[in-house]
């Protein structure tokens, strides 16, 4: 091994001498230190020395490991050095600045951020998912039954394996609960996908943000509390909410969230419909069966559960009339936003 080991640091230092440019450079590097590389084969090679060999081995093969890297680093510096010299002259002091324009944060973003600020601020964890489930998590556990809608082609991107583009964020939810027992605080922003024709209101991609919090005494008031409080640190302290009763398999009792229009204080406009009252999304207790499902114990713990639409939050917040102008990347629309801390 000490031959064939001679015989590398030869071939090495005659191939990285003949290196032109930075891919020479990086071709010549995974081919003496990559993880197919001679070097690293006698590592594993080690074993076959006596015991009382292997520590001089070793320090031979970093030794010369080291001396290929240096031969590497040096090419690699004498490259650009001449890249530069070849050149010419670099900068002409004569020529007038070149103004570069202030980039900004996509109004989804600023908004993504801000939520979850508001519910960090709150005692809120947040929570990841994949973007791709399976019917399972997107729909079984969550007590929807087989001939629900939301199952059909429809409404729903199937995959050619039996997955699907997930339709809510409320997986990431059931995979919390199958892992962690409560407490659970926890959100769940993310991109969701619905077989949706674009338009005002609508898009087959769009993104959410669930919460779902599982303890001992959950109440529908601890709900009612956390979306005013919601509320208030998004829009403002004039902002008010209600509650109206709807259905929704995963929760039992469910409701829908609504708020005071923040166009018109609540004393009707076109964007309320002249209702004082914009809708914002649902909520509920989750339903005992959700709970079994995943291996809670629905006697002991209660929860509850709502979901916000991030597109829906921002054309409240920024007055943007049309959902669509989200996803145009109209420059004329993302510069407004120039200004954005978050």
């Amino acid at each position: 091994m000490q031959t064939e080991l001679k015989e590398v640091l030869t071939e090495a230092a005659a191939i990285i001498s003949a290196c032109q440019n930075p891919n020479d450079i990086m071709n010549a590097r995974a081919q003496f230190l990559g993880k197919k590389s001679f070097l690293s084969t006698l590592y594993s090679r080690m074993r076959e020395l006596p015991a009382e060999e292997r520590p001089a081995f070793g320090a031979t093969i970093n030794e010369a490991r080291a001396e290929i890297e240096n031969k590497l680093a040096a090419a690699e510096k004498a490259i650009k050095e001449n890249a530069w010299k070849s050149q010419g002259p670099q900068l002409d002091l004569s020529l007038p600045g070149i103004h570069s324009e202030r980039g900004a944060l996509h109004p989804l973003t600023v908004v993504r951020r801000e939520l979850e600020s508001i519910f960090l601020s709150m005692g809120f964890e947040i929570a990841e998912g994949n973007d791709i489930e399976d019917e399972y998590h997107n729909f079984d556990a969550l007590n929807t039954p087989p001939d629900h809608p939301s199952r059909n082609l429809a409404d729903t991107f199937y995959l050619d394996n039996g997955m699907l583009l997930r339709t809510q964020t409320s997986t990431v939810q059931i995979r919390t609960m199958e892992s962690h027992q409560p407490p659970i605080r926890i959100i769940s922003p993310g991109r969701c996908y619905r077989n949706d024709k674009p338009d005002p209101s609508h898009s087959p991609v769009f993104t959410q943000v669930e919460a779902l919090v599982v303890d001992r005494g959950i109440s529908m008031s601890d709900l009612t509390d956390t979306l005013q409080n919601f509320a208030t640190l998004m829009f403002g302290k004039g902002v008010r909410t209600r509650i109206r009763p709807h259905f929704f398999p995963f929760t039992e009792p469910s409701a829908e969230m609504d708020i005071s229009c923040v166009v018109c204080k609540g004393k009707g406009c076109r964007m309320c419909k002249h209702s004082g009252w914009l809708e914002m999304g649902g909520a509920g207790m989750i339903d005992p069966n959700v709970l079994d499902i995943v291996g809670i114990d629905s006697e002991l713990y209660t929860g509850y559960a709502f979901g916000l639409g991030i597109e829906r939050i921002a054309l409240l917040k920024y007055n943007i009339p049309d959902m669509r102008i989200l996803f145009e990347n109209d420059i004329r629309m993302l510069a407004q936003f120039t200004g954005a801390s978050l």
